[in-house]
Order: structure tokens, then C-alpha cells, then sequence
């Protein structure tokens, strides 16, 4: 039985900053992580779709440093490299099926948006770097949490099967909250009201599906386009350049097709298109790509759960406690989700971290004292 001071469900960015701070403050951490890589829903992939150091991002690729300051702070004490969002060029606006697309000179935009060099993938390279690799379990999950008279005791699974249990004085919950209703089980349950708060929380990225289309060169630029387009058309709503820092060339789009449509038409079907929708925007050289990506975000298990296969609205700010009850003083909420500010964004995910933390390291001193 592996005991710990500090057990943090989930290795995406809000666990990782949490142990981060746990670690800085000297305070003993296990992160449990589900799947077999850090990040959680910060995902940057090469051509073929594997993890990469200099990627296209999967999931969250725009952050605002004007107008998020605590993710500022960190994207620059860890040394990342930012750079704007390509804007430069017009908006083309896409009404109807039987009209040719409209081109339009955008307002520019304030605050200005940014991503990272390399990925936002960037931020978790970053932060995992100087964490022990002994305290991170990838490939394992948490089932069960059971309170008992010296702190939590977590049943976890491996990947092979294999259950083990962790005992923990403190708990950090570092996933949506609506994912952890839906995954692990608690004794005692949580109170009513809270089980279904989390229940009723809307898991920022989990309904939505991304296409890429990745090209030799970003040659909509030449025709004096941004890469930024609007469809009421579809399949895709939205559009914009990904082109890398390094120069990897890349339109995407969010898809407006439903998660249930989506299983339906498949892949295939649906490449086929998006290619056809960013020719008649972009013209005929974007139906030739030299590769795609796509992820569908309801689909992956350990982001989604039945309730988000319909699309849901951003997760609001809501003061009210995440967790009441005889649960208090042994587990704090970080999921981004949960963050008081820009909930469901990786600001978010930084502001609850940085909660979570200092609120589990005073009952670390509180239990110490006691002691």
C-alpha cells in the first residue's frame, strides 16, 4: 500500500501546476493520472497524430495574456515563447450553400490572442520537467475514494487491471467535476446537492470535435486572407489558421455536427466535408492537404461522459462551495471548471491549481499542528 501527504487526480494542466506548487512548498504528492500522458484535454500532435514537442493543437490552443494574467505569469516564469494568433488578411463569411463566400476586413482585435511555441503541449513539457517521475502514475486511475480516521484511502487501477490502494491525507481533484461524479465513487457519497452540481457542470472541450488540414504552405495568405472564416453552412461553423511557429502550415475548424451525427458519418465522411467546405472558402488548393487531424472530443473517455455528448453551454463562475460535508477538509476541486475566474479555459485551469494548493497545504499545517 503506497501512502503519500497529497494524492492529485488528473495530469492535464491544473494537476500538474497543483503538484508543482506542493512541491515547492515540500509537501510529499502522488499525481494519478488515467491515461498513458500528462496534459489531459492540452493536446499538441505531429502529421501523423502523435504527442509531439512542436505540434497542432487537439484541444486548447489560444490563450489571452492582456486580459489572464495568472497564465501570463506562468507561460513567462517558465521561459515559453509566445506568438499572435495569425490575423492579418480578410474574414471570409460563408451564408448560404447557393451564395459565394464574402470577404471582409476584420476589426481588429483587443485583447489580442496568443499560443505557444511548440504547442500549448509547451506548458505541460514544461511543468512536468521537474516533477519525479516516481510521483507520477500515468495509465492509473482512481475508482473509489473512502474517508477514514488518518486521511483518504484511494483504490486505483492500472492500466493491466491491477488494483492497489493509496492512502493520502489529502486529495486534490484536478479533473471536471462532472467527469469525477461519473468515475469514481465516494464513502461517504457526497452530499446530494453537490453530487448533482457536479453532475449539472458542463465540461469545456467535451462536446466538441477539431479538423485539421495541413498543407506545405499557408497559401491563403497569399490570396490576402487571414484563415479566419464563418460558415452557416458547414460542417464547420468556424475557421482559422493553425500555422505553427516553426512554419507547419494548417487551417482548423470546430465542427457544428453533433456528437451522436458525428459516430454516425464517421471520419471519413466527415474529412471528406471539411475539405470540400475549406475549398470553397480558401479555393481549390486547400482540398489537397498533405495530411489531416481530427478529435472528437466526446468520444474520448477520459474527457467525456454521456451527459456531454449533447452540446453544452461554458461553465460559469458560481461561488458557491464544490464541496460541503464531511469531504471538506480532506478534498479540494481543481479542475478549470471550478475556478472562480475564466472557468473551463487553461486560465483557469491555473487560478483553481493555485487554490486548490494553498488550501490543501493549510490543512497539511493544520494537521500538522494538531498532530
Amino acid at each position: 500500500m503506497m501512502r503519500t501527504q497529497v494524492a492529485v487526480l488528473g495530469g492535464g494542466l491544473a494537476g500538474l501546476c497543483a503538484a508543482r506548487l506542493l512541491r515547492a512548498a515540500g509537501a510529499e504528492f502522488v499525481v494519478v493520472e488515467a491515461r498513458d500522458r500528462l496534459g489531459g484535454r492540452i493536446l499538441s500532435v505531429d502529421d501523423t497524430g502523435r504527442p509531439a514537442g512542436d505540434g497542432f493543437d487537439l484541444g486548447p490552443s489560444w490563450y489571452w495574456p492582456g486580459a489572464q494574467p495568472a497564465l501570463a505569469a506562468l507561460v513567462a516564469e517558465l521561459g515559453l515563447e509566445a506568438f499572435g494568433q495569425h490575423g492579418d488578411g480578410d474574414v471570409v463569411f460563408e451564408r448560404m450553400s447557393r451564395e459565394t463566400p464574402q470577404r471582409y476586413r476584420p476589426v481588429a482585435q483587443d485583447p489580442q490572442t496568443f499560443r505557444l511555441a511548440g504547442g500549448t503541449a509547451a506548458l505541460v513539457h514544461a511543468l512536468a520537467r521537474d516533477l519525479p517521475r516516481d510521483r507520477l502514475l500515468l495509465s492509473t486511475r482512481a475508482t473509489g475514494l473512502a474517508l477514514g480516521g488518518d486521511g483518504v484511502e484511494l483504490a486505483i487501477r492500472r492500466a493491466d487491471g491491477a488494483e492497489e490502494k493509496l492512502v493520502a491525507e489529502q486529495v486534490i481533484a484536478a479533473i471536471p467535476p462532472r467527469l469525477l461524479e461519473a468515475t469514481v465513487a465516494f464513502s461517504p457519497a457526497q452530499d446530494t446537492s453537490i453530487a448533482l452540481r457536479w453532475r449539472g457542470t458542463p465540461t469545456w472541450m467535451a462536446p466538441h470535435a477539431k479538423f485539421f488540414a495541413l498543407y506545405d504552405r499557408p497559401f491563403w495568405r497569399d490570396a490576402g486572407l487571414s484563415g479566419t472564416a464563418q460558415s452557416m453552412v458547414g460542417p464547420m461553423p468556424e475557421m482559422h489558421d493553425a500555422t505553427t511557429a516553426s512554419g507547419g502550415a494548417a487551417l482548423f475548424g470546430f465542427l457544428g455536427v453533433g456528437a451522436e451525427q458525428r459516430a454516425t458519418l464517421g471520419e471519413e465522411a466527415l474529412a471528406r466535408a471539411c475539405l470540400d467546405q475549406l475549398a470553397r472558402i480558401f479555393g481549390p488548393e486547400a482540398r489537397s492537404p498533405r495530411a489531416t487531424l481530427f478529435k472528437d472530443w466526446a468520444a474520448d473517455p477520459w474527457t467525456a461522459t454521456a451527459a456531454d455528448r449533447a452540446a453544452g453551454g461554458h461553465p460559469a463562475p458560481d461561488p458557491a462551495p464544490w464541496v460541503t460535508g464531511p469531504w471538506k477538509e480532506r478534498l479540494a476541486m481543481a479542475g478549470s471548471e471550478t475556478s472562480p475566474i475564466e472557468p473551463g479555459y487553461l486560465a483557469g485551469a491555473v487560478v483553481a491549481a493555485t487554490r486548490a494548493a494553498a488550501e490543501t497545504l493549510r490543512k497539511l499545517a493544520a494537521g500538522a499542528r494538531q498532530g
